[in-house]
Formats: C-alpha cells, sequence, structure tokens
C-alpha cells in the first residue's frame, strides 16, 4: 500500500500497489482524489457553517417550501418548521449541485449513457418503462423516510459522521453496507 500526498500531508491518501492515483486507468474520474475533494469539502462545510455535509433536509426544505406556497397556515404551525423555516439555504444549493456535478462528471468521464432501463434491468424484470419508474419512486421515498428516522441521509452518516468518530454513524454506514449488499446480491445474482 502506498500513501500519495496530494499537496499537504493532511490529504494523504491510501492507493493500492500499481494504482496511479493521478491517472487513474478507468473510464471514470479517480475514485481517490474524488474522496480527497470530498474530505476537504467536508472540512470546509465544518469551517464555513459549523455544519456537518448532508442531503436528507434537502426534502424536508422543499416539503416546507411547498408547504408554503400551498398551505402557508398550515407549514408555519408544523413543530419542524418553526425550528427549521423552510428556505433556499446552502444545503439546498448543495443538493442541486450535485445533480448537476454528477451530470459533469459522467459526461467527462465518458459514462454518460441515455437509456431508460438499462439492459440488467430488462434482464431481470422485464421492459416496463412505468414499473422501473415505480420501483424508483418507491425506492427514493423509503430512502427518505430512513433517512429521517436515522438523523441523516448515507452523505451525513457516512461522511460527515464518520469524519467526527460518531457511534451511531459508523452503525448506520455498517447497516447500510448490509442493506446494499442484501439487495445487490439476488439483483446481480451473486
Amino acid at each position: 500500500m502506498i500513501v500519495v500526498a496530494l499537496g499537504t500531508p493532511d490529504l494523504a491518501v491510501a492507493v493500492p500497489p500499481g494504482v496511479d492515483a493521478l491517472s487513474y486507468p478507468g473510464p471514470a474520474w479517480s475514485p481517490y482524489l474524488i474522496g480527497a475533494g470530498i474530505g476537504v469539502l467536508s472540512w470546509l462545510t465544518f469551517y464555513f457553517s459549523d455544519k456537518p455535509i448532508g442531503a436528507s433536509s434537502f426534502y424536508a426544505q422543499v416539503a416546507g417550501l411547498l408547504g408554503k406556497f400551498v398551505a402557508p397556515a398550515r407549514t408555519g404551525k408544523l413543530v419542524y418548521f418553526k425550528d427549521n423555516p423552510p428556505r433556499v439555504g446552502w444545503e439546498f444549493v448543495f443538493v442541486v449541485s450535485i445533480v448537476f456535478g454528477g451530470a459533469i462528471a459522467a459526461v467527462t468521464g465518458g459514462e454518460f449513457v441515455s437509456e431508460w432501463l438499462p439492459a440488467m434491468w430488462v434482464a431481470r424484470f422485464g421492459d416496463s418503462i412505468a414499473l422501473r419508474a415505480f420501483v424508483t419512486f418507491a425506492g427514493g421515498f423509503l430512502m427518505a423516510v430512513g433517512a429521517r428516522l436515522a438523523g441523516g441521509c448515507t452523505s451525513g452518516h457516512g461522511i460527515s459522521g464518520t469524519l467526527q468518530l460518531n457511534v451511531a454513524s459508523w452503525i448506520a454506514v455498517i447497516c447500510l453496507f448490509i442493506g446494499g449488499i442484501a439487495v445487490a446480491m439476488p439483483l446481480f445474482n451473486l
């Protein structure tokens, strides 16, 4: 195992033997440089906002903004929005930036595809776009509910929480991996 220092010793990244972290041989961006970038982003977020990186509050903020538009009196009475008034803050911009950043990474990394149904999905579940849309929506809904119940999302627990050595975050990340493996094994026939 080789350690590559990217500018300062604080940005040291462990790299497996035979892999050059600065010219990753895969079609995508180097996961080592991206990991280091996320670490620096986390430090900057703590420094400037004194808050951890997280995305699940975005959904509550969007719901609050929609609630203010549709039923402002009711939304104003909700306990959550009394403490966290709906607004477009840095968390909102963070999640929107993730979408645009993902698109930029896919295009520049040579991994952008334009398809409604991936070949693996068609092989396992058929060619119904409606089924794919339903499963995607249901999965996203369950993830949002789970993130709110767990007190944070994968980025909140997996990046910020583990960075702070938070025991609850480490437990959440372990459970996320177990759940991911449990779903991937039958899906990929492992």
